[in-house]
C-alpha cells in the first residue's frame, strides 16, 4: 500500500483515482444501468452503489467517533465475514438510483472525504491508534486512518473502472 507524505498528496491521489473512475459513466445510457453481462460481477448501478456505501461508511466511522458514539466497523448491521451481505445492502440501498443520483451521491461523498481529510491533523491521519474505529476494524493489523481512505477510495476506484471499462466493452 503507498504511503502517503501529506495529506495534498493523498488528496491528489484520491481526485485523480476518482476522476477517471467517476468519467467512465458518463456515455452509459440510463436504460442499461441495471444490464448485467457474465463477464463483469456487477452492473453499472451496482458498481457504483459499493463505491457509494464504502465512503459513506468511512464518514460515518469518523461521525460517529467525533460524536462520542460507539463505532461498529464495517457497519452496525454487519460484521467482517458478513461482507457479501453488507455489499447486497449497498445494492437495495443504493443501486435504485438514476446514475446521476449515483454519480452526485458518490461525488459529494468524496468531497465530504476532503473536508474529513483536511480537518484531520497530519498525527490523526498518518500514525497509529488516532481513532477507536480504526483500531478497532482491525484485530491482527495496525491501520492509520488514512489506510481505510486508501483501500476505501484510491484502490476500488482503480479496480472498479477496470470492470466498468470491461463491462462498457462487451456491452456499449
Amino acid at each position: 500500500m503507498r504511503v502517503y507524505k501529506d495529506k495534498e498528496e493523498l488528496i491528489a491521489e484520491i481526485n485523480q483515482k476518482f476522476e477517471k473512475y467517476i468519467s467512465e459513466f458518463d456515455n452509459i445510457p440510463e436504460s442499461l444501468k441495471d444490464k448485467r453481462v457474465d463477464e463483469v460481477d456487477r452492473t453499472p448501478a451496482e458498481n457504483l452503489a459499493y463505491q457509494v456505501g464504502w465512503t459513506s461508511l468511512i464518514l460515518k466511522w469518523e461521525e460517529d467517533e467525533r460524536k462520542g458514539l460507539k463505532v461498529k466497523t464495517p457497519s452496525d448491521k454487519f460484521k467482517w465475514n458478513q461482507l457479501g451481505e453488507l455489499y447486497q445492502w449497498f445494492n437495495e440501498t443504493y443501486a435504485h438510483l438514476s446514475l446521476q443520483e449515483l454519480k452526485d451521491k458518490l461525488n459529494e461523498n468524496v468531497n465530504s472525504i476532503y473536508a474529513m481529510i483536511n480537518s484531520l491533523s497530519d498525527e490523526e491521519l498518518f500514525k497509529p491508534h488516532m481513532r477507536k474505529w480504526a483500531d478497532e476494524a482491525t484485530k491482527t493489523a495496525t491501520w492509520e486512518v488514512y489506510k481505510f481512505i486508501h483501500v476505501n477510495t484510491v484502490a476500488p476506484f482503480g479496480t472498479f473502472r477496470t470492470k466498468i471499462r470491461k463491462w462498457k466493452k462487451v456491452v456499449l
